[in-house]
């Protein structure tokens, strides 16, 4: 290893033994689940090397820009992913090779360190006279910039820190490469989910004990209104016995550990007469190495025939080449009005509206109503982000978005 060999007599010099030199570790890849916790890592590392500011460098940009970081220490804004102006072009530390501890001494000397511009602009104002730096690769090709910092009155970075510092770098990366994937994986999930809502398919997430884990705006619409179905003490239940003993067995067989692969479905009777609710259960299959409680199990999908679809008005208009007008009238017509009852609502007249669903049948290449509203249903219209439009006191829960691009990938 670099800069020495890291052994017991190495970490006792440090003041760290086997099981606290375990204990950083762990915090490094506690990291790759949350920033907040790498920022927990950057703390004991701060505390360790009693520096004064310690970076990991997430993004630079190929220009002189504001960087991606996360920085402990004394100024503000400390422990968040933040955007700080990086000097691409003008830091001494750039083109060094990569994975190798190195120090300020490595590469210049004490007196063109003080007369150097980027130690004038950056590190004589903040206090930083000492620094310790790691380039380390990525399996993307980039790189991530690990940077601990003393002030001048300190000592300089010994062999033996050093050697530890060269020890972390290998984890840094691997927590690195974890954050990306999970990263992905969940904005990906979050786009599918997305999708399922657009498409005014409701659905929960269930935990082998049946109590709900996650639920979709749709979901959320549906059971608000308790008819046909409702959540009771979390867990999902049917207004109806006889309905709500078949929800019942068709989720506890979701559970079974021979439970069907193909999933199974249920007609859901509704108090107000609406057109019945369509339910399909479907078992979540189990990770190997996943045994804890609460993880999910089972799948739940409802659609509400009678609900209004929300597709996009911008999308159904430029699919079709329909004007503003048509749009109108052949969202309304897909939402299951009659002809009649769409210029009403939209208040034209019927000869207006005749003339725009003749247009709207050149377009479109359909000769009947029928045909227009089933290549409406089957397009992609519902697949773009629709405009809500919500009723006087009506509100909608929408989760929060994850930010799509994972932070830990250098640009």
């Amino acid at each position: 290893m670099q800069d020495g060999v890291l052994t017991p007599e190495v970490l006792a010099s440090l003041g760290l033994d086997l099981t606290r030199y375990n204990e950083l570790v762990g915090e490094i890849y506690d990291g790759a689940l949350d920033p907040k916790l790498m920022a927990n890592a950057l703390r004991s590392f701060l505390k360790l090397y009693e520096a004064n500011y310690v970076t990991l460098i997430l993004r630079v940009p190929d220009q002189p820009d504001t960087g991606v970081m996360i920085l402990v220490g004394d100024r503000e804004g400390a422990g968040d992913v933040c955007y700080m102006t990086y000097p691409q072009t003008n830091t001494p530390f750039a083109n060094q090779p990569l994975d190798k501890v190195f120090t300020v001494d490595d590469i210049m000397s004490s007196t063109e360190w003080e007369h150097s511009a980027y130690f004038k602009a950056f590190c004589g104002p903040n206090d930083v006279y000492h620094v310790m730096c790691a380039d380390i690769s990525t399996p993307d090709g980039g790189k991530l910039r690990f940077r601990a910092t003393r002030p001048k009155h300190a000592p300089n970075f010994c062999a033996n820190e050093r050697a530890l510092c060269a020890s972390f770098l290998p984890h840094l990366r691997r927590a690195s490469q974890l954050h990306n994937l999970l990263d992905r994986s969940e904005s990906l999930s979050g786009l599918y989910s997305q999708a399922i809502s657009r498409l005014s398919v409701a659905t929960l997430v269930l935990d082998e004990s049946g109590s709900v884990l996650q639920i979709n705006p749709v979901a959320e619409e549906i059971l608000a209104r308790s008819d046909g179905l409702k959540l009771v003490g979390g867990r999902l239940e049917a207004t109806y016995p006889s309905d709500n003993r078949e929800l019942q067995r068709l989720i506890r067989g979701a559970f079974c550990p021979d439970a069907p692969k193909s999933a199974e479905a249920m007609s859901v009777t509704r108090p107000s007469g609406l057109v019945n609710l369509g339910v399909v259960v479907e078992s979540i299959p189990s990770l190997d190495w996943a045994e804890e409680k609460g993880q999910p199990t089972a799948l739940v999908y409802i659609r509400d025939a009678s609900s209004k679809s929300l597709a996009s008005e911008v999308v159904t208009k430029q699919l079709f080449n329909l004007t503003k007008a048509e749009t109108a009238l052949a969202m309304e017509l897909a939402n299951g009005l009659s002809l009649e009852e769409a210029a009403e609502a939209l208040n034209i007249r019927r000869n207006t509206a005749r003339a725009h669903l003749r247009s709207i049948f050149s377009k479109t290449g359909v000769r009947r109503q029928t045909e227009l509203v089933r290549i409406m249903l089957n397009s992609v219209v519902a697949l773009g982000k629709p405009k809500l439009v919500l009723k006087m006191g009506e509100k909608i829960k929408v989760p929060p978005l994850k930010l799509a691009v994972p932070i830990y990938r250098q640009a």
